[in-house]
């Protein structure tokens, strides 16, 4: 069963950093970051149960799941905002964020 989780884990990180890498819209590039944050939660949470760390280890994983629920507040906030101005919402096209 470990090595199922850490597969999984590391698919789901894999596929994150694809859509980072290869993607160049905006939203797609920060849904592949939340995808690799969430593939580092499953991991923490995995070695969280098998270690002796009990709840220590699943209040490490909600803060890290805090963490990136307000980095997706902001980061979806600013591809609104890029998406309202007009302007493509592509990261090669962006250099920086005109009000």
């Amino acid at each position: 069963m470990s090595a199922l989780i850490w597969a999984v884990s590391g698919l789901l990180f894999f596929l994150g950093l694809a859509a980072v890498v290869l993607r160049r819209q905006l939203l797609a590039v920060f849904l592949g970051m939340e995808l690799m944050v969430v593939a580092a939660a499953l991991a923490l949470g995995h070695e969280a149960t098998r270690a002796a760390a009990g709840a220590e280890g699943f209040v490490a994983v909600l803060l890290v799941l805090a963490v990136a629920a307000a980095e997706a507040v902001v980061g979806l906030t600013l591809v609104l905002r890029v998406h309202w101005s007009g302007r493509p919402a592509e990261a090669d096209s962006l250099r920086e964020l005109r009000g």
